[in-house]
């Protein structure tokens, strides 16, 4: 919803920036929404401080409406050398800004904020206020983001070693065994997840991509050695098929849900490779081929009474385990 929302104002003041403007029916048209749904969005470009008017065309009784000219162009006698944002673009950069939640208190907050001050000086007056009023329609929680104050070195550091192909050592604090672990990896790439920074690595002579939660990283430096990036590995493809962020642990399993949960897991793709049963009492059954058990079973977990697991047994013996060690604490 809230990206339908943006790509549809982003859309609205492309159309509105053009040298001649646009309709009403080119709106529709372009948005794909009703005359009376275009008039909303254009109140909304107004009501946030954009400054809007028309234009008569001659012979026709359409008006074309646009952004003032004078609050498009740049400053006076400066220009901008070969980077030419639009002002969608413009929009759409100040909106990303606010996901970078992660990093706030470090240096690479301090860094975005420098950047997007100098970016201020080659917009038009005015449009960082109506930009802040933009992003209250979008508002990021950083309830759960993890905290990377005192890692911006390490984080520089493996964003140049990728850059470069360069092999690392590392020194990482592994949870599964709560142990220090010394060795030597390739930085792939990196990904966020609820508001954690993660990274996929490689190794020599495996053809396993393991996953790396950056802030575990004890120390961290680059060798005098390259890596040739793995052409078979396509991280975005891995995070699609995975369940959470765990994509070497392939479960293949059959899930029932009540009619009080069915809605809640129908508006949502929970695998890449899903399907979902209706049941007469209306009920579900969504059988989903991913990967990451313990993250699979920890979902199952948190619906509680309202999911149980059909297949496979081996998942359900565990929870039904898992139940009875639960019950035991509350005794």
């Amino acid at each position: 919803m809230r990206g339908s929302i943006l790509i549809k104002f982003l859309k609205t003041i492309e159309l509105l920036s053009k040298p001649d403007g646009t309709t009403i029916e080119e709106l529709s048209e372009e948005l794909g929404i009703d005359r009376r749904s275009v008039y909303r969005e254009i109140a909304i470009v107004e009501e946030l401080g954009f400054p809007l008017y028309q234009n008569e065309i001659p012979f026709e009784k359409r008006k074309r409406w646009r952004l003032d000219e004078s609050y498009l162009k740049k400053l006076p006698n400066m220009k901008i050398p070969d980077i030419d944002l639009s002002l969608p673009e413009i929009i759409a950069l100040y909106l990303l800004r606010s996901e970078g939640r992660m990093y706030k208190g470090t240096e690479i907050e301090t860094a975005l904020n420098t950047a997007f001050g100098k970016m201020e000086m080659f917009v038009p007056n005015g449009l960082y206020d109506n930009l802040k009023k933009i992003k209250t329609l979008f508002t990021s929680s950083s309830k759960f983001a993890k905290d990377y104050s005192g890692k911006e070195e390490i984080i520089e550091t493996l964003a140049d070693a990728m850059l470069k192909n360069r092999v690392c050592w590392i020194k990482y604090h592994s949870f599964y065994d709560d142990k220090i672990k010394e060795f030597e990896m390739w930085p792939l790439n990196f990904f966020e997840n609820d508001g954690g920074l993660y990274l996929y690595i490689g190794k020599e002579g495996s053809d396993q991509r393991r996953t790396l939660a950056v802030e575990r990283i004890k120390e961290l430096a680059t060798l005098n050695k390259t890596f040739e990036y793995p052409g078979d590995f396509d991280p975005e493809e891995v995070l699609e098929s995975a369940f959470d962020i765990v994509h070497d642990d392939p479960v293949e399993a059959k899930i029932w849900f009540s009619a009080d949960q069915a809605r809640y897991i129908k508006e949502r793709k929970w695998a890449k490779d899903q399907k979902i049963t209706d049941q007469p009492d209306g009920s579900i059954i969504l059988e989903v081929k991913t990967s990451g058990w313990w993250d699979v079973k920890r979902w199952v977990l948190s619906f509680g009474a309202d999911a149980e697991v059909l297949e496979p047994e081996k998942l359900r013996k565990e929870l039904e385990k898992e139940l009875k060690d639960m019950v035991k604490n509350y005794k």
